[in-house]
Parts: structure tokens; sequence; C-alpha cells
């Protein structure tokens, strides 16, 4: 899947360093993910939420908080109240560039900041709220910082280690951090949200979860991130609640009315990426690509994998249907096709020498010990007269016309 990445200008005259996981194929809306406290837009959680997001056709910007990775701005004046601003700055930039309603989604602090935001983005263009780890008590984050706050308080700042890393923050820092009731601000929601923490949680403890679904309103949802750190550090833990969060978020951002679903055929549709292309049938829908040998991304099947699937499948089901009217003891059958370039001199088939024809290779497997020899002979002359099988070796016309003409 493609990234691109973006800046986001901010009322304060610096810019945002945002980076725009696309699906490959047709977007079907799009989230915002808002990174945990001190971290980046290239943490494990941000990249792995962002893309599971826009595996499942929504588009989601990940971005650094100011003062942050490549963003702009002082983070050791910034405070919680600068999170809120950047957030509502990128939900514009998401807005104007994909319309609807947006998915919020939030870890840890950057959780916290989601919900606090929520309002002044507005509600009605919000579709739904996902926090992970998230404080329901955000003054809790000063507990992290290893520093005499005391002295940043009387001084006006100074330097203090936050994860092992250096910052300096500000007495402006520690005002805006502690001044947020999120539990009352959560409870004014009245949107769907999904609360997602782990039960040992070394930083922030599950009772902040519990807190933040009590004050929360129907429709409202918890996953127990059991055996996960803060950080999501661990790949599986990462994966699994970025899988959960895009399954349950697409509820929340149906299919586009727009969007083709033909009576018959099929259609394919450019999306994004080098080839990634998107497939509707009547009640379907897919991505074709290519693979990355080729210059693809490999978020589907190729073009030649299509092809070869379609003999596949349809040398399967016509093999069933026959051996199901016949009452065979036929348990199933592996059929593997690949497809080559084959020359002239190579194929028995060729009139003209010279000219290059292209084969399809097929090897099928017959599942079922009781078959005889006589009914393995019959299936496998079924299989030559599938209806792929008979379209392929056929006089086939493609006709193409411009659509409107």
């Amino acid at each position: 899947m493609p990234t691109e990445h973006i800046t986001i200008p901010t009322a304060r005259g610096y810019e945002l360093a945002g980076a725009l996981e696309l699906p490959t194929g047709l977007v079907r809306g799009a989230a915002l993910f808002a990174h945990c406290f001190t971290c980046t837009k290239q943490s494990k959680a941000a990249v792995e939420v962002t893309r599971a997001l826009a595996r499942h056709g929504i588009a989601t910007l990940r971005f650094d908080f100011t003062g942050l990775g490549g963003s702009g701005g002082d983070f050791g004046r910034a405070g919680f109240a600068s999170d809120v601003e950047d957030l509502v700055a990128s939900a514009h930039h998401l807005g104007e560039r994909f319309g609807g309603k947006i998915l919020l989604v939030g870890h840890s602090l950057g959780g916290a900041a989601v919900l606090a935001a929520a309002d002044m983005i507005g509600r009605d263009r919000i579709a739904a709220i996902a926090t992970i780890a998230a404080p329901a008590d955000v003054p809790h984050v000063l507990g992290n910082i290893k520093g005499d706050l005391a002295a940043i308080e009387k001084d006006g700042q100074g330097e203090v280690t936050i994860g092992g890393r250096a910052f300096h923050l500000s007495r402006e820092f520690l005002a805006k951090t502690r001044d947020i009731d999120l539990p009352s601000e959560v409870g004014k929601l009245k949107l769907p949200i999904l609360i997602a923490h782990s039960p040992t949680d070394q930083i922030v403890g599950i009772e902040n979860a519990s807190a933040l679904y009590e004050a929360a309103k129907h429709p409202k949802s918890f996953i127990s991130l059991a055996d996960a750190d803060h950080l999501l550090t661990k790949a599986e833990d990462a994966h699994f609640i970025a899988d959960i969060i895009a399954a349950w978020g697409a509820r929340y951002l149906p299919m586009k009315e727009d969007w083709p679903l033909p009576e018959e055929g099929i259609v394919a549709c450019t999306g994004h990426g080098k080839f990634g292309t998107e497939v509707h049938t009547g009640s379907h829908r897919f991505i074709a690509d290519e693979p990355r040998s080729y210059g693809g991304d490999d978020t589907g099947p190729s073009p030649y994998d299509l092809l070869g699937a379609a003999l596949g499948t349809c040398t399967a089901m016509t093999m069933k249907m026959y051996a199901d009217r016949k009452g065979i003891p036929f348990e199933g059958a592996r059929v593997a096709v690949t497809h080559e370039r084959d020359h002239a001199k190579d194929c028995d088939h060729c009139e003209e020498e010279g000219t290059q024809v292209q084969a399809l290779h097929r090897v099928i497997t017959l599942l079922g010990d009781d078959l005889t020899d006589e009914q393995r002979s019959k299936l496998i002359e079924i299989a030559d007269k599938c209806p792929v099988h008979r379209t392929l070796e056929g006089h086939l016309h493609i006709h193409t016309k411009v659509a409107g003409s």
C-alpha cells in the first residue's frame, strides 16, 4: 500500500509532518491516528494500525505532534491543549481531501487527545472513536516524567527525562496538561466508541479503561489486550488490535453509494500505488496487483493469477458438479495452474513458425481413495469441458468501446 508524506499547516505558523496510508483500491472513508506521549508517527502501534485500516479501504493519517519527529514547534511548550489543536488541524485536512465523517484513533495520551478533540473537530464530522491504552486522568502522564516539576513551576522551564529521552518542559506545558476533565468530555460524546486496554499495562492501569467505559454512552465496546504492554512492542499485539479496530471501524464508514456494483460482469477501478486495482462484482470486491518483483506492492493476485484462478476454480466446480450428479465417491480436487509463454518451436499447435503463443499448464490431483480408474478418467475428461476451458480454447473476441459513446 502506498504511503504519502504530507505536511499540515497549523494556526501557530509551523507545519506538522504526516504520513497518509492509502488503500490500494478505492477509499471508503478516512481516519486520523494520534500517537502516544513523546512517540512519533513511526511508532509500532501507529504504523500497524494505520496500515491495517488502509487494507480495509480506510485512508489513515498519522502525524507527529508539535515538536516531535518531523513536526515544527516546541514540544516543551506545547502541552495537551496543543495536541488537541494539532488533531483539529489534521482532521480539517482529512475532511477537505476526502469529505464525509472520519474515524478517530488514539494510542495512550493520543487516545485521550482524540476524546478531548472530538467537540472541537465537530461531532457531526466524526463517525466513531477508538482508543488504545488511553488514560482517563490526563495529568497521569506527569507521573511518567522524571525531573523536578516543582522547579519548573518556579523557574518557568527545566530539563526532564521521559522514556529515557531528554526534553525541556515549560510551566505552560504542565498547566495545559493538567487542565482537562476527560471523563466529563467522554460523557458528552454520544458517538460510537471502542476502548482497548491491557489488564497488565504497567504504565496506564486498566482502571483508566474502566473509568472511560463507565463515562461513555452506548454504543460502546471494550477489547482486552491480554498480555500486551503499553507500547504494543510485540508485533502480534499491534496486529491484533489493528485488525479489530479496522473491522469495527468499517461498520461506521459504510461503502459509498457511488461505488461500482455491476449487475453483471466485473468493474475494475484504478486504485493507489503503481498497479493496485480494485475489482468489483455484483456482490464482492477485492484487490488485484503485481508482485514486488514486477514493481507492484503485492497486495492482491496479479492479472495472470486471476486468469489461472478462473480456469482452476471452474475446473474444480465442474468436476464436483459432475461427481455429485453421478454419485461418484469424489472427495475433491486440487487444481494447480501456471502460465507461460511458449515459442512456436515448443508448441505442437502452432501453424506459423516464429510466432509466440501462451500456454496454461493445469495439474489436477483427484481426492477420493474409492475412485475407480474409469471414474478418474471420466473426471479428467469432464475437466476439459469446463466452461472457462472452452472459452479460453475457443474463438474469443474482445470488443472495446468508450463509455458513453
